[in-house]
């Protein structure tokens, strides 16, 4: 597993399949700032929150070792859908941290990969009762700035437990994330190397 937010609970995630294909496709050396930490709602992600600024502050780590920012993936939004009222408002969430985040870490220009939640979402007892909401948060979103690109969920399954994508779902999520990244690049005119 590429996160370490909880070593009991790890498992694959889309950024290696994502990396993988991107590599495949376009050569080069692809490194990865894993700053994803799971059952995290988007209250935890703004300025000022501790997810926030470990984000930042790896970004900039990485910048200062020579990396150069070419994306930004982002699946988050289950911990928003058990309420109508944090469904709603999502986007006005979104805003305030995709904003400031951007800004600090020199990604204004580079494309910002919105995954989409899974419809197995729906069978999720515990919560998760407004996800399509949330969903139509996130595709309004991408579909409101030329560097965000929406990815699709289509058809991906989960791991049994109606929450958590299984890990052929994963590896497939990382390759739409890999076209999307391909997408939103080529319409800001920027490349991989």
């Amino acid at each position: 597993p590429l996160h370490t937010d909880k070593p009991a609970m790890a498992g694959i995630g889309p950024g290696m399949s994502f990396a993988d294909a991107l590599q495949r496709r376009h050569g080069g050396t692809i490194g990865l700032i894993p700053c994803a930490f799971g059952g995290t709602a988007l209250r935890e992600w703004q300025p000022g929150e501790s997810l926030f600024t470990a984000a930042v502050q790896a970004t900039r780590t990485a910048q200062l070792a020579g990396g150069v920012l070419r994306g930004i993936l982002w699946h988050q939004g289950e911990s928003d859908s058990d309420t109508r009222e944090d469904a709603e408002r999502y986007d006005t969430g979104f805003w305030s941290m995709y904003h400031p985040l951007t800004e600090q870490i020199g990604g204004k220009e580079v494309p910002f990969l919105i995954g989409e939640l899974g419809d197995f979402l729906a069978n999720y007892a515990p919560g998760c009762g407004f996800y399509r909401i949330t969903n139509q948060k996130l595709k309004e979103i991408a579909d409101s700035d030329p560097a965000i690109e929406w990815v699709p969920a289509t058809g991906l399954t989960d791991r049994g437990d109606s929450l958590h994508f299984d890990a052929r779902s994963q590896r497939v999520f990382g390759l739409r994330y890999a076209d999307a990244w391909e997408q939103a690049a080529a319409r800001l005119g920027m490349t991989l190397m």
